[in-house]
């Protein structure tokens, strides 16, 4: 039986930066049975200070000491993707379940040595991709179940934005698009969620075709990603991601398309759905929380305490993962 918490789920946040002040760190404090106990990050004046505006009665400039804090019995990890292997492997020794953010890691042979230290210290690791457990979604994958679409036959999806992003978090020294921090570029800070969704709908795919390119030549990552997939029951994606285009040119668009009508929706901009099929057009308005992991962190708290299953495990973010693994130059 897996290592499991008993009582309160007492969180310790191993980089508590951009993402933690609205997106993560304060739902902690608003589901049951948890509360964000210690915080961590390199630079002390800023630990400090996210420390008291969220009144947080720990903070550390180590990981180590964190994950060694008696107090703590869950942890968070927030940090650039290069370091979750290391921390998720050091909480795990401790018995310490694990919350990592996305990209899991840098890529599939790092996740899978994560899968291994999982095993071997039979403990629990889930996965941020929390897009899961947004109304919006929820709304989605009941209307493809429902039939109104038909059989689904396409999946297009465009993600284009300019270099400096609205959808991407801007933080200092942007590792984001240093492939040795994050694993790639830009398309691997967003593509996680949208991946996770199209697997979390279709299933594995069954073939993968990429494509990828540096037009821009701003950074040492790709800046435009060409993604084909095939799943089962004859349904196809094709997707296009790309981080130089003009303002004017940017959007944020999905489509499914079904032999009986489509929907569209965005990943990342608004919450509204529009279905069209043989009944006419409709707008389906979802809302998103005002700490958007919530409903996910919600999961994972059930998760740890054995009342409920895994949210996302290591082993379906390593079909992302794998996915990601060929958009490389």
């Amino acid at each position: 039986m897996m290592n499991q918490v008993a009582g309160m789920v007492n969180w310790g946040i191993i980089g508590c930066g951009d993402v933690c002040e609205v997106k993560s760190g304060p739902a902690f404090n608003k589901i049951p049975h948890s509360k964000l106990v210690a915080v961590m990050r390199r630079d002390a004046e800023k630990v400090k200070d996210f420390a008291t505006r969220h009144q947080v009665s720990k903070y550390y400039t180590d990981a180590n000491e964190l994950i060694l804090d008696r107090d703590v019995n869950a942890i968070y990890i927030a940090t650039p993707p290069s370091f979750h292997e290391l921390y998720t492997e050091q909480a795990l020794a401790q018995g310490k379940p694990v919350y990592v953010e996305k990209p899991v890691t840098i890529h599939s042979e790092s996740l899978i040595r994560m899968i291994e230290a999982e095993k071997k210290y039979n403990g629990k690791v889930s996965v941020a991709h929390y897009r899961r457990a947004l109304p919006l979604f929820i709304q989605i994958k009941e209307l493809l179940h429902s039939g109104v679409l038909g059989k689904i036959r396409l999946v297009l999806l465009n993600t284009l934005q300019p270099p400096v992003s609205k959808i991407v978090a801007q933080t200092g020294g942007n590792w984001r698009i240093n492939p040795a921090l994050s694993g790639g570029g830009l398309f691997h800070d967003l593509s996680p969620h949208q991946l996770d969704i199209l697997y979390w709908l279709f299933g594995s795919p069954l073939a993968t075709d990429v494509q990828v390119v540096n037009q821009g030549k701003l950074y040492d990552a790709p800046d435009l990603t060409m993604l084909r997939l095939q799943f089962a029951n004859d349904i196809y994606f094709n997707g296009t991601w790309s981080f130089n285009v003009a303002e004017q040119a940017a959007t944020d668009t999905c489509e499914i398309i079904g032999d009986r009508g489509n929907l569209r929706f965005s990943f990342f901009r608004v919450s509204t759905i529009e279905l069209n099929n043989e009944d006419g057009k409709q707008f389906i308005e979802a809302s998103y929380p005002e700490n958007i992991q919530l409903p996910h962190i919600r999961n994972v708290v059930q998760y740890f305490r054995g009342e409920g299953s895994n949210p996302c495990s290591l082993e379906e973010a390593l079909v992302t993962m794998q996915i990601m693994d060929q958009a490389k130059l």
